[in-house]
Order: C-alpha cells, then sequence, then structure tokens
C-alpha cells in the first residue's frame, strides 16, 4: 500500500474550511490541513499552474476545474493518476488521462504532455526522472530522456536542499549506478556535480576498461545500501583525484577530496554532523595496515580513526575494493577488523577521559598550575598508556606526571 496521497478536491478553499471546522488555510497554493484522530491530512483544490519563476517554482496558481486540468500539471504520467469518484458516478474509479497505467506496468517514465514543457517548469524533475529510473527499476522514455539532455543546463537554477533530497533517495536506490550513469550521460552530472562530471576519462589500473567515474559508481553500488553516510561517501571518496593527478599519481588526494567533499555538502545544504563525517572517512580511506602491527598500533589506528567511525571506515574500504574489481576483504581487512574488535572489547584506554587520572588530580596532588603545559602532560600520559596499558594506574601516572613537570620546567 502506498505510504503517501495527494488528496484533492474541486472544492474551494473557503469550502473546505466551512467544511472542517479547525482546518487550516496553509499556503497560496489552496492547501487545507484537515486533522482527525491526530494525523494530518492535506486536501488540494484541484489547480493549474502558470508562468514558472527561474525553472523551479511557479509565479501563479489558478484553480482548475477537473481533476483532468489538475493532473495536467504533474510530472510523469505515473503520478499522473488519481482515484475517486465524480459527481455523477456511484463508485470511484481509476482517472488515468496520460497512460500511467499501462507505464507503469512497462516500468516506463514519459512525461505529462510535452516533455521539454515539463523540464522548462521545474529543473528538478530531471533529477527526480533519473532518480525514480533508480528506484523503481524503470527506464525514461526515449522523448523524455532527450529533453533531460536537452535542458540539463537548467538544473544550476536548483537550490541545494532540493537536490540533496533526491540525493538522498537516489543512494537510498538497490542500485543508484543507474541513477547516476545516467546523470553521466545526459550531463545532468556536469552541472549538479561537477566534482564527479570530472573524474570522466582519468584512467584507473583498476577494472580494465573502466575509468575514475566508472570506479566510483560502481563503489556506491558496492556499498551498504542500509548505510547512507558510507554510500555518500563512497561516492566522494575519489574527488581528490582530478586536480592531484601527477605523473600517473594522485598525491594527497585524501586529504584534498575530504576538502573538496565538505564543500560540496555545503552547497548541497547537508548538515554539519553529516559533512563531518563523510569528510573523515574521505580523509582516511587510504588507510594501510601490515599484519606486523603491534597492539599499540592498533590502539594509535582506533584513536587515529575515532572508535565511532570505524566500522563506517572499513565499509567504505570494502566498498572501494569491490569498485576496483577485487576482493571486499583485500589488504587485510578481515584481522584488521578483528584486532579492533579485540582492542574495543578489552576497553583499551584511547582519550584523555580514560586514563586513571585527570588534571584536577595533577593540580591539586601535584601543585601543577593550569595552561598548555598541564594539556601536554596528559598528552603524553596518554601516548604512554596507549602503548602500554598497565600503566593506567593512579600511583604511577602520578610518578610519570611529575617526571614530565620536571622536564618541563
Amino acid at each position: 500500500m502506498p505510504a503517501d496521497w495527494d488528496l484533492a478536491t474541486d472544492a474551494r478553499p473557503d469550502r473546505l474550511l466551512a467544511l472542517y471546522p479547525g482546518a487550516l488555510y496553509k499556503n497560496r497554493f489552496g492547501t487545507v490541513v484537515v486533522r482527525r484522530e491526530g494525523v494530518a491530512y492535506e486536501i488540494t483544490t484541484f489547480r493549474s499552474e502558470h508562468e514558472y519563476e527561474d525553472h523551479r517554482r511557479p509565479t501563479r496558481v489558478e484553480f482548475g476545474r477537473s481533476i483532468e486540468d489538475d493532473l495536467a500539471r504533474r510530472d510523469f504520467t505515473i503520478n499522473a493518476m488519481a482515484w475517486g469518484r465524480r459527481p455523477d458516478e456511484d463508485a470511484p474509479t481509476l482517472i488515468d488521462p496520460f497512460g500511467g497505467a499501462r507505464d507503469v506496468g512497462q516500468r516506463l517514465l514519459r512525461a505529462v504532455g510535452d516533455p521539454h514543457e515539463r523540464f522548462e517548469e521545474d529543473a528538478l524533475r530531471m533529477i527526480r526522472a533519473v532518480r525514480l529510473a533508480a528506484t523503481l527499476d524503470a527506464t525514461i522514455e526515449a522523448a523524455t530522456l532527450e529533453a533531460i539532455r536537452a535542458h540539463a543546463g537548467l538544473a544550476a537554477h536548483l537550490s541545494g536542499e532540493r537536490v540533496a533530497t533526491e540525493l538522498e533517495k537516489l543512494l537510498d536506490a538497490p542500485r543508484p549506478s543507474v541513477g547516476l550513469r545516467l546523470m553521466d550521460e545526459t550531463h545532468l552530472l556536469d552541472v549538479v556535480f561537477p566534482e564527479l562530471a570530472a573524474q570522466r576519462g582519468i584512467p584507473q589500473d583498476k577494472a580494465p576498461g573502466e575509468d575514475l567515474l566508472d570506479h566510483s559508481i560502481r563503489s556506491v553500488d558496492a556499498a551498504p545500501a542500509d548505510r547512507p553516510i558510507v554510500r555518500l561517501a563512497a561516492l566522494l571518496h575519489d574527488v581528490g583525484k582530478p586536480s592531484t593527478l601527477s605523473d600517473g599519481h594522485f598525491h594527497g588526494h585524501d586529504a584534498v577530496g575530504a576538502e573538496i567533499a565538505t564543500e560540496i555538502l555545503r552547497r548541497l545544504r547537508m548538515p554539519r554532523a553529516i559533512a563531518e563525517r563523510v569528510a573523515l572517512l574521505v580523509r582516511h580511506h587510504m588507510f594501510t595496515y601490515e599484519p606486523s602491527w603491534g597492539d599499540a598500533a592498533i590502539r594509535r589506528f582506533i584513536r587515529r580513526i575515532g572508535a565511532h567511525a570505524l566500522e563506517e571506515l572499513f565499509e567504505l574500504r570494502e566498498a572501494d575494493n569491490v569498485g576496483s574489481g577485487l576482493a571486499p576483504e583485500s589488504f587485510g581487512l578481515t584481522e584488521l577488523r578483528a584486532r579492533v574488535r579485540s582492542q574495543l572489547a578489552d576497553r583499551v584506554v584511547l582519550e584523555r577521559s580514560d586514563l586513571a587520572i585527570d588534571g584536577d588530580d595533577i593540580i591539586s596532588e601535584l601543585g601543577a598550575d593550569p595552561g598548555p603545559a598541564l594539556g601536554r602532560v596528559l598528552d603524553e600520559l596518554l601516548e604512554r598508556v596507549i602503548a602500554d596499558p598497565a600503566l593506567n594506574d593512579r600511583p604511577t601516572l602520578l610518578v610519570l606526571a611529575q617526571e614530565l613537570l620536571d622536564e618541563d620546567g
């Protein structure tokens, strides 16, 4: 069953307000909100739209007289159907003036009426088309697809928030690659994500015959569908490569990529917490592991990344491996994961707060002064305990702290 219904009527807003005491007139587009049993229902008067502004929103809305008028302003035929009863009918019927049911059966995305007009009205419909192709496993009808190619440049008028909403839905698809490749083929990618389009044609010594953009797209598909942060990081993990390519190498592309990813997500008005998580994953996705590492090295690795981000980073590396034509667990990932898990299970010291003493103890017991020197002592104590957890004992740490204070003084 659908999770969301659009309710429409030929009754004008003032009539709806009279019929439903306590209802609210929501906006100038003829939407009235009616609450029943704790649920808010939005009912909109039939309407037709005119004179779209900036290829994003209508400047003027007129109330329509029929459901056909209302459906004619929709984007695609599969969204231009209604179920209801006309005043002269005894039972509700499917109202499908544009062949939406047929297109649903064929998994075909077709614009309502002239696709050029639909995309000139609202450029977001082009991005919605490629997103729906991925989420519904549908094909975009030839004339509709050609109109997207012709009007891709109009996507420059879209706000970051609207693009981000569609991107989030696209990355939730079983295979986001379907929509991402359509964005590439229609040049929407050049307009909305030029940093990704810049990967086109850059060679990779990975999957034969594929370029850097192919690798990124394959990596997105390989990331877990229920991990949106990881899929977003997979999409952006190599955005630093085009600008760092020199002599066949991508020196420092991970650090540069983290900065570019942050700027992209800022442009999309993504929440700062999401941007920071993605940037951290991009910055560290080139981590290395050697079986010769001691346990202290494992603890330093955990501290550098942050225990909260490790699983997402491992999932990104798995996706990156698959995108490179390798087994997910390549580069010792399985062993590293197990060793990290073992250290975390032992509740090892990783932060200052895990130490057996804190700054107040050093001040009260050793007479130290607050300030940068005290912070350096605590950092050094943390490093020593990471190297040897047996040192995390109050008397031992106070002795070590005194030695460090004497050295610093």
